[in-house]
């Protein structure tokens, strides 16, 4: 059995690995003429973890990146929120992909390639937000969630990350592995990065002023997609149901995608598409509602002291953090 993976980013790399250790033959088809050697911290959630394992990718991953420590939700002030303790082990793009890249043999990804003959069992489409595949399936593009996306990575150490939520924006900070620091801000259309957050609580100010590389784009979405496949052909990851960032699940829901889709594989084609429709779609199109919703909470700029107060309850509320493998390790040895 002979599959084609559309896109060589997280979902693509881990379903190329899920698929082959159930039997198939797999190619992987990247347009890119090579892995990234820059780019963002990403957060991956246990339950992604746990699926990167059911592959065997997990403790590599793991490896990769380091455990987030409790984070702080503020005011601009400086005030406390609450405290967020989300249980997410950190790793950059660029260390995620070439782990993800590293599993697979020797000529499985076909870079500066796009497809032109898919003659394969099965055709997975993991070519992103602005996926042409779905397109072509559904004739369904991306919508605006009216909110810009900011991100960064300065070489300005913090120990620990966190959010803080002001009228209608919020900037975060999340640690990464090798002593940089994750940047990323939401705002509407026509904010100016530097106006809106540069008198807020240190170290915002000194972030900001150490940005020399800024990405901005507009947060989109994907709308309801009546199936995620069609034929022979599949989609997963943000090709299906791209979503704010928000909640911080896009790769993660990318990753269990791929991980679900390779476990489904040992049955037929068409048995194994639709048992992957089943158990991924609502459940992803409902985090993508999620999401959207958590955006245009930050978003409000009306009674933010009551959006606040049911933040920091939220908070409150929380599961204790339970104890991970990597907790006594140092820094270098969580970077490898």
């Amino acid at each position: 059995m002979r599959a084609a993976v559309i896109g060589g980013g997280i979902g693509g790399l881990t379903v190329a690995t899920g698929l082959r250790r159930a039997g198939w033959e797999v190619t992987v088809f990247e347009r890119a003429p090579a892995l990234p050697s820059a780019g963002t911290g990403l957060g991956i959630w246990r339950d992604a973890l746990d699926a990167l394992d059911e592959v065997g990718l997990g403790d590599a991953v793991r490896r990769a990146g380091r455990r987030q420590p409790e984070g702080v939700v503020r005011k601009p002030d400086g005030r406390r929120i609450g405290v967020l303790r989300a249980d997410v082990h950190l790793v950059t793009r660029p260390a995620l992909l070439a782990t993800l890249a590293a599993a697979l043999p020797a000529g499985a990804i076909r870079f500066g390639e796009e497809p032109t003959d898919l003659d394969h069992d099965l055709v997975v489409a993991a070519d992103g937000i602005n996926s042409a595949t779905r397109r072509a399936l559904f004739g369904v593009d991306v919508r605006p969630s009216g909110a810009i996306g900011w991100r960064g990575t300065v070489d300005v150490p913090v120990e620990a990350g966190g959010e803080t939520w002001g009228r209608g924006v919020k900037f975060g900070l999340t640690p990464q592995a090798d002593g940089r620091t994750n940047w990323y801000a939401m705002t509407g259309p026509d904010a100016d990065l530097h106006r809106t957050f540069g008198h807020w609580h240190d170290p915002i100010p000194a972030i900001l002023a150490a940005a020399t590389e800024v990405l901005r784009h507009s947060l989109d979405y994907v709308p309801p997609l009546p199936a995620y496949h069609r034929g022979n052909v599949v989609l997963i990851g943000d090709a299906a149901h791209a979503m704010t960032p928000d909640l911080g699940q896009g790769a993660c829901q990318a990753i269990i995608d791929a991980v679900t889709l390779a476990r489904c594989a040992a049955a037929d084609p068409t048995t194994a598409l639709r048992a992957y429709d089943a158990l991924r779609r609502k459940r992803t199109q409902r985090m993508v509602r999620q999401s959207l919703a958590l955006n245009r909470l930050a978003r409000t700029r009306h009674l933010t002291g009551v959006r606040d107060a049911a933040l920091r309850v939220a908070l409150a509320l929380q599961p204790r953090r339970t104890p991970d493998w990597s907790a006594d390790l140092e820094p270098d040895e969580l970077a490898g």
